[in-house]
């Protein structure tokens, strides 16, 4: 046991060495790519007849952008594509853009969530503190969710846990999971152990 804990944190090292050794425009690239990612994820989606929230593969996006980008990079994909749908670029669920609408929230938490689970993944690296990270994650979109929700409908915060948050904490549970499983496997490819 003690050698694949040795094992999953030699993974991780080499992986950040070599990710933060690219150039600023590298990273950059990498940061427009998992905003299209996002974007792209935005388009496979569930719409649920008793809720303005859709079941959508974004979760999943933004926790993997966490995890293989980092706090920094990992956020300023997220902030590409907030700004990118604010400003006219069709991308957010349904092919829509804009800000005022029932998701706003949850987008505004992507970037919290990316940021977060980059931070924690850059300086924790066992499989249960990533656990930890990408559920926290979840939390933070589901907040910044449910705050939003709230007040664009003008209802309560219990309404908004109930028609915002508590249908989706199942299907976010097996994104981040994929979510963990997918960087892992991504990391072995890229030279890992």
């Amino acid at each position: 046991m003690t050698e694949i804990v040795k094992g999953w944190d030699r993974l991780w090292e080499r992986y950040y060495e070599v990710f933060l050794s690219l150039s600023a425009v590298k990273k950059l690239a990498m940061a427009g790519l998992f905003a299209l990612l996002t974007a792209i994820s935005a388009q496979i989606y569930v719409p649920l007849p008793f809720t303005p929230v859709p079941v959508t593969g974004q979760v999943f996006v933004v926790l993997l952008c966490g995890i293989l980008l980092g706090k920094t990079t990992g956020g300023l994909s997220q902030v590409i594509y907030l700004i990118g749908g604010m400003t006219g670029i069709n991308w957010f669920y349904g092919a829509s853009y804009g800000i005022l609408r029932p998701t706003t929230g949850y987008i505004a938490g992507f970037v919290l969530a990316s940021y977060f689970v980059g931070l924690i993944t850059e300086k924790k690296r066992t499989k249960l503190q990533m656990l930890y990270s990408m559920l926290s994650g979840i939390g933070i979109i589901h907040l910044c969710g449910m705050i939003w929700l709230a007040s664009f409908l003008k209802i309560s915060m219990y309404k908004a846990f109930i028609i915002g948050s508590l249908p989706f904490i199942p299907f976010d549970i097996v994104k981040a999971y994929l979510a963990g499983i997918t960087g892992s496997s991504i990391l072995k490819g890229r030279g890992g152990e």
